[in-house]
């Protein structure tokens, strides 16, 4: 297979494309709208289900009735349209229904504005919507890394029935790079859909889909079943890349757009002969939080390095449990650092 010169949007909404993506339900907002065009055109040229819902929050309801019958279905959505769809997303949750959702996060809270940001870790991360329930969430880096977790996702999505999200930031959804597409997928037919999905009742017993357990026993039941269902993933389904680790005396943690300037600002310091390396989580749930241990044994500092406030840098603490020190570098508003200002930091953090 051959690469492509693809933006980031229309990377990610080909993938599910190509994964088996049967129905597409979502409402255009910047940075990510490309992504809809491109299903609009492409789903209906497959015979494949594309709407354009009055908003978010009726997006996200056809998502959970399409996912009920067994479909490949996913959504889109950038920071002030996910928070619209948090209900339905722990309906969905509280379901077992295997959806997909990608946010491409901006500026925020409130409107804020079409910038790129990374301040949605916590909505994704904790959960977001009432109850208790977590969901994985991937966090690309690269344009072909956005593929192949898009890609992935739908079978991560119905292997442990819950929801996946993608997370990327407007930079991604809009810059373009070289990628190479992966194949296309069959379209199962209904007939070879699990055997809990609403295709009909037809000579069989009903099926129901539900969150509703009115009985407090029996939704404690159903949250430790979701429980042990968390501790399969973290078990599993944890991702994130070393980079330069091996001799590092001091190393940097940060996901994402600000992970991939960090690799910048680390080869301009190991060229000063400072000993540097990165850990990029790749899954933010479930937190690569063995590797964060791992890491604290061996270098005498960490920089934690994000487009926020510093939403990662609580999970990054929980793990190190203060083994080493660590600091913290983030911009906010939609701002993203450049590899000089992170060198500075790098060189604060080795002279303190």
């Amino acid at each position: 297979m051959t690469k492509e010169l693809l933006k980031g949007n229309v990377a990610f909404a080909e993938a599910a494309i190509r994964a088996g993506c049967e129905a597409y339900f979502g409402y255009p907002i910047t940075p990510q709208t490309e992504a809809l065009e491109h299903m609009s055109k492409r789903m209906p040229e497959l015979g494949r289900v594309f709407l354009q819902a009055e908003s978010e929050v009726a997006a996200i309801n056809m998502v959970y009735g399409a996912a009920s019958a067994g479909a490949r279905v996913m959504t889109s959505s950038s920071s002030p349209g996910v928070s619209l769809m948090m209900e339905g997303l722990s309906y969905i949750a509280g379901s077992e229904v295997p959806v997909v959702l990608v946010n491409i996060m901006r500026g925020g809270p409130g409107l804020g504005n079409i910038a790129p940001a990374q301040g949605d870790y916590n909505q994704m991360v904790k959960g977001g919507g009432h109850g208790d329930y977590r969901i994985v969430v991937l966090a690309p880096a690269t344009i072909q890394e956005l593929i192949d977790l898009t890609y992935e996702a739908f079978d991560i999505a119905e292997k442990y029935l819950c929801i996946v999200a993608i997370i990327a930031d407007g930079s991604l959804g809009q810059m373009m790079e070289p990628a190479e597409l992966p194949v296309m997928r069959e379209i199962r037919p209904v007939e070879k859909r699990a055997d809990w999905a609403l295709t009909g009742a037809k000579g069989r017993k009903n099926r129901i889909v539900t969150s509703i357990y009115l009985d407090p026993e029996d939704e404690e039941q159903f949250n430790l079943k979701l429980k042990a269902k968390e501790a399969e993933i973290e078990a599993h389904e944890v991702r994130y890349e070393a980079i330069e680790l091996d001799d590092a005396e001091v190393a940097i943690v940060s996901f994402g757009t600000a992970g991939r300037v960090c690799q910048s600002a680390i080869k301009a310091a190991r060229e000063e002969g400072i000993k540097i390396g990165l850990l990029r989580p790749i899954s933010l749930y479930p937190f690569p939080v063995k590797a964060v241990q791992d890491l604290a044994e061996k270098v005498d500092k960490l920089l934690v390095v994000e487009m926020n406030g510093g939403q990662m840098l609580d999970d990054v603490r929980l793990a190190v449990e203060g083994r080493v020190p660590i600091e913290f570098y983030g911009r906010m508003g939609g701002v993203v650092p450049l590899p000089d200002e992170i060198l500075g930091e790098i060189h604060k953090l080795v002279a303190a």
